[in-house]
């Protein structure tokens, strides 16, 4: 599967359906199970991720084109300085990136960075580290983008408590590794401003722009209705309360919401008519169609290792290894994303090898696994990751300067996750 996706250079849910029937064929499995066992495998993982995905893809264009990404940006940049641009733009970086995906985000937040940059003559790496450490943290870590959601599906673990351990871990990690590792490499490698910065960064109009309080409650009400969610479930009796609670807490029905509020929010309120407001919504839809693929792919690929028996093999081969679940599923995630490039195949597939052995060890906790997988997928981004090239053309730089930092600072995200992961399981039992 993995030569088939560097070397032949076939799409990735093309090479993860090919190695699914090489497995389950490999595995004696009877022949008409085979593809049957795929496609179930692809509805239960779709059922449970299409419809957030793109609920969450309407948000971030209706974000974009309302002018509420600049609102948040510019208010931090305002509220810190200019010694804390940095900073500001990780907050802005991880408060973006909770709904959006990161290449949407970067070019969302483009503008902000390089109008910064140009004003006050800050180095753009300086100021680009954090927003995309900010970026990528959120979507590697955060529920509801879909290799963490994929990840949750696969192991069978509480969205909630999941979404609630991600965000205590990855903020501080993107803390530690954007503003710091920024300023360390910009002091060593100078870049000019690219083509694309000096496209992006003259002053950008917002007329009917909404306020910084409705656009940051937009944004966050997923967040929150599903961390009330689990709150809920944590406290409260079960009863009426609780089941509602936990129904309007729920991913699909959080994001529903929250999508329907950015109609009002993002679109109505700024001036937008309903035929401008759908245009918006059907624009935003192509570009996740491959994304839905291959996290489908993936899904059929885990049913068809767990029908052919690879569940088995897996524990056998793992009980006398006496290595936490939580590094093991981060080591898998890392070998997946060097070797595939996407974080989101590497947090799948790693989830399904995952999945047979944590069944058989009880006790293990499901929703740091997700975090830890997620970390894993984040690993050394590099020529066959997407990021890895948006990176590089949005900043200018040549291959070797955005190894030296885009990658190295994907491997910092990734070796802290595993970290703030292990010392939060000395806690959580």
């Amino acid at each position: 599967m993995v030569l088939l996706i560097t070397w032949v250079r076939l799409p990735a849910f093309i090479a993860l359906a090919a190695g699914s029937f090489f497995v389950g064929l490999g595995g004696g499995m009877p022949l008409a199970e085979v593809p049957r066992a795929f496609q179930q495998g692809v509805g239960d993982t779709l059922g449970f991720i299409a419809m957030v995905v793109g609920l969450g893809t309407v948000i971030g264009k209706l974000l974009a084109e309302s002018g509420g990404a600049l609102v948040v940006s510019r208010v931090l940049v305002s509220a810190l300085g200019e010694k804390r641009l940095d900073w500001a733009m990780l907050i802005s970086g991880f408060l973006i990136g909770l709904p959006v995906f990161f290449q949407v985000g970067l070019v969302l937040l483009a503008p902000v960075l390089f109008t910064a940059i140009r004003q006050t003559g800050a180095s753009p790496l300086r100021l680009g580290i954090p927003l995309v450490a900010g970026l990528s943290v959120a979507h590697g870590l955060v529920p509801p983008h879909p290799g963490a959601l994929a990840a949750i599906e696969r192991l069978g673990a509480d969205t909630g408590r999941a979404l609630f351990y991600s965000l205590i871990i990855g903020f501080p990690v993107a803390l530690l590794s954007g503003p710091m590792y920024g300023r360390y490499i910009s002091r060593r490698i100078q870049i000019a401003p690219s083509a694309v910065a000096e496209q992006l960064s003259g002053e950008v109009a917002a007329p009917a722009a909404p306020s910084l309080t409705i656009t940051l409650t937009t944004i966050l009400l997923p967040v929150l209705l599903m961390l009330g969610a689990a709150l809920a479930q944590a406290v409260l009796p079960d009863g009426p309360a609780r089941q509602w609670i936990a129904f309007i807490g729920s991913p699909l029905v959080a994001m529903l919401l929250a999508a329907i509020l950015a109609i009002y929010t993002f679109g109505i309120a700024c001036g937008f008519d309903r035929k401008r407001v759908l245009q918006f919504a059907e624009e935003s839809l192509p570009a996740i169609a491959s994304v839905l693929l291959v996290v489908g792919a993936g899904g059929g690929f885990g049913r068809v290792l767990d029908v052919a028996g690879v569940d088995t093999a897996i524990a056998q081969a793992m009980s006398g290894m006496r290595l936490s679940p939580l590094v093991l599923g981060w080591v898998f995630a890392v070998l997946l994303r060097v070797s595939v490039g996407s974080a989101t195949v590497a947090a799948v597939t790693a989830a399904s090898i995952m999945s047979p052995i944590v069944a058989a060890l009880p006790g293990s906790n499901k929703e740091l696994l997700v975090v830890a997988i997620g970390a894993g997928s984040l690993f050394a981004s590099h020529v066959n990751d997407g990021g890895f090239w948006l990176v590089k053309e949005y900043f200018g730089m040549t291959v070797a300067e955005t190894v030296a930092t885009w990658t190295i600072l994907e491997t910092i995200v990734s070796v802290l996750g595993l970290v703030g992961v292990l010392l939060l399981a000395l806690v959580i039992k």
